[in-house]
């Protein structure tokens, strides 16, 4: 299968989900001379884009009728089964050559699966999911871990420098995904160990924000520590990243563990903190609010 080359003015590019970091990406591709046409399933997320040049169109299948390389970043793995696999999804709109490119934070196996899938009418995928949050989109710093076949990652590599500053090939498709997992698994664990530690100042009698001063001169100085036990101790609960979407990432994690049958239980455990949080009706909250469960455990003990 031939890979199309990548030009500005000749390469059209397809973004599917214009929501807080897509829209962002999908203008960075704009800026740099990209024509774009854009699909949200809310229009008026779309409509910054729209008013700057963007076409819009109606389904995911038609925006790829018109692309040559589609962007994907939705929520949760069944809004990447609808907008790539589904009978009106991109799959269904895509020519022979055309690169699907999902960054979304989703399950390995489905990204093996758009890929078989890709294949079998002569279209190209990637699963490239990112780290950097919202203001990673805002700055084009996002870290993009690439899965999928290296020539099509040189293809679309043009356009990946204009969105991250880190662009790593982990390996095969669903790789990306696998190590997307990873980093979700690290920072979440990291976010619950200083909700654990900021608690225990508490209850301890010591003023929490002088002991997140104190340990970020230390070896326990992190970007977690800053930013979400900055949240913590201003006790700012307002959502950067909705918990709820660290929650469908764990449980991608202890998916991925039952499926390959290894002990993750560090994991586990938070997994079960995110479960009371969302319990307790914190989902849109930030995920600081992780905080908020042990001190509601405490209350009830």
């Amino acid at each position: 299968m031939a890979v199309p080359q990548i030009s500005p003015g000749k390469t059209r590019v397809g973004w599917i989900g214009t929501g807080v970091m897509g829209s962002s990406m999908c203008g960075h591709l704009m800026n740099a001379g990209f024509s774009a046409t854009v699909y949200s399933r809310t229009k008026q997320k779309a409509d910054a884009l729209v008013s700057r040049g963007a076409n819009w169109a109606s389904t995911p299948k038609e925006l790829a009728a018109n692309s040559d390389v589609v962007f994907s970043i939705v929520g949760f793995p069944s809004d990447v089964r609808e907008v790539m696999l589904g009978e009106n999804g991109a799959l269904a709109g895509s020519k022979p050559g055309t690169i699907l490119v999902d960054m979304t934070t989703s399950q390995p196996a489905l990204a093996v699966e758009i890929y078989e899938a890709a294949k079998a009418r002569g279209v190209h995928s990637v699963d490239a999911p990112v780290s950097g949050g919202e203001q990673g989109a805002i700055a084009a710093t996002l870290a993009i871990m690439v899965g999928g076949k290296a020539a099509v990652l040189e293809r679309v590599r043009p356009l990946f420098a204009l969105l991250g500053r880190s662009v790593v090939h982990v390996g095969e498709h669903g790789a990306g995904q696998v190590a997307k997992v990873c980093n979700q698994m690290l920072m979440v664990a990291a976010i619950q160990a200083v909700a654990e530690a900021l608690h225990l100042s508490r209850a301890a009698g010591a003023d929490p924000a002088r002991v997140r001063q104190a340990l970020a001169g230390g070896s326990a100085g992190s970007r977690v520590l800053e930013v979400m036990g900055g949240r913590m101790v201003d006790r700012d609960f307002v959502a950067g990243v909705e918990a709820r979407l660290h929650h469908k990432d764990y449980r991608i994690v202890i998916g991925e563990a039952y499926r390959l049958g290894i002990p993750l239980p560090v994991a586990a455990q938070v997994d079960q903190q995110l479960n009371a949080l969302m319990a307790m009706g914190w989902g849109r909250a930030d995920t600081a609010s992780l905080l908020r469960v042990l001190e509601a455990a405490g209350q009830c003990s």
